[in-house]
């Protein structure tokens, strides 16, 4: 990368901040050893940290460049049109976008025809929400005025993927945005991170501006992914009383069922950036489990004890479920995943 910086920038004053989220592969080790020779190579080092969004707005935020470009670390994207962008942001644009679709550009570097197609309906759902004139909302090569970034960092949701959609969102006022077209390159290292539950993290971007930020983000995910664990639960509840064990065996079952998969899909979802691996992923399951089932005690004393006070069954319910749902992302929060 830094070679190729080097042969793409000529005439150029340039930095590249490289934003290592701990990772095991050697990254800031390497980074500190060229900055060691090359004083325009620096290395942020983030511990119990995680996100590519995060990452991008703590680099973006420790230079001190008139302009930044953000560009992924595994030489898909084209660094070859970082000049073209700086002069269209210098001729007046807000952002310089690497498109891979306006042009010349191409998309063929993406890993397989499911991402080429999860790519596309990305792209689709990203320009109809947030309304922008632009091929590639998704696009994660761009570049602007550090000033811009400045100004919209108090308003980023900071979280997922997709910092240029966050950014668009963001925008109290329409951007200037001006497309450079690009080939995207076979992957030279690492695995790409779109796949189903980015898309899904991706589209509760625009659940979080529809309500104003009011209700956090984690929140939605849990309580969606408790929903889940519901139609789990009884499915697995009616599986076992057809095999006759019993409506108490067949509930218990469907229970332990629904809070596995649901420990699960928050592990993999709500809190991905904090994903639990290894000893640390069985250990969290076990607390889990003892979570939800204190959650399940209180929504059931909570449910009886409004009935008793006279409320509907379903109002009794209703609220004793939604008891239980905010004790199990307090505790899990606070506990299991200890954000």
């Amino acid at each position: 990368m830094v070679a190729a910086l080097e042969s793409a920038l000529i005439g150029i004053d340039w930095e590249v901040i490289f934003v290592d989220d701990d990772s095991p592969d050697g990254t800031a080790n390497a980074a500190r050893l060229l900055a060691k020779s090359d004083s325009r190579v620096r290395c942020i080092r983030r511990v119990g940290r995680r996100g590519l969004s995060s990452a991008v707005i703590e680099g973006t935020l420790s230079s001190s460049a008139e302009f930044v470009a953000v560009i992924d670390g595994d030489l898909q994207h084209d660094e070859a049109i970082l000049p073209a962008m700086l002069n269209a942001v210098n001729g007046g644009a807000d952002i310089a976008v690497g498109s891979r679709h306006v042009g010349d550009g191409d998309a063929t570097g993406l890993a397989s025809s499911s991402r080429q197609r999860l790519s596309r309906v990305g792209i689709s759902v990203a320009q109809k929400l947030a309304g922008a004139e632009v091929s590639d909302p998704m696009s994660g090569f761009f570049l602007l005025r550090q000033k811009l970034f400045e100004d919209l960092a108090y308003r980023l949701n900071g979280r997922g993927f997709k910092i240029l959609l966050d950014l668009l969102l963001s925008s109290p006022a329409p951007l200037k945005l001006v497309e450079i077209p690009y080939r995207f390159r076979p992957r030279a290292a690492g695995e790409s991170k779109l796949d189903i539950l980015v898309m899904v993290q991706f589209a509760g971007q625009f659940v979080d501006r529809a309500l104003g930020g009011v209700v956090p983000l984690r929140f939605i995910s849990f309580a969606l992914v408790g929903l889940f664990g519901m139609g789990v639960n009884l499915a697995v509840m009616e599986v076992g009383r057809v095999a006759s064990l019993g409506f108490d065996r067949a509930q218990t079952l469907g229970t332990i069922v629904a809070m596995i998969a649901n420990f699960e899909l928050n592990n993999r979802l709500t809190y991905r950036t904090v994903k639990l691996r290894g000893a640390r992923y069985w250990q969290g399951l076990a607390l889990f489990l003892v979570v939800c089932g204190l959650g399940a005690i209180a929504n059931i004393g909570i449910a009886n004890a409004l009935y008793r006070a006279n409320s509907t069954g379903i109002l009794a319910s209703a609220i004793g479920s939604a008891i239980g749902v905010v004790w199990n992302y307090a505790i899990s929060a606070t506990l299991v995943w200890r954000v």
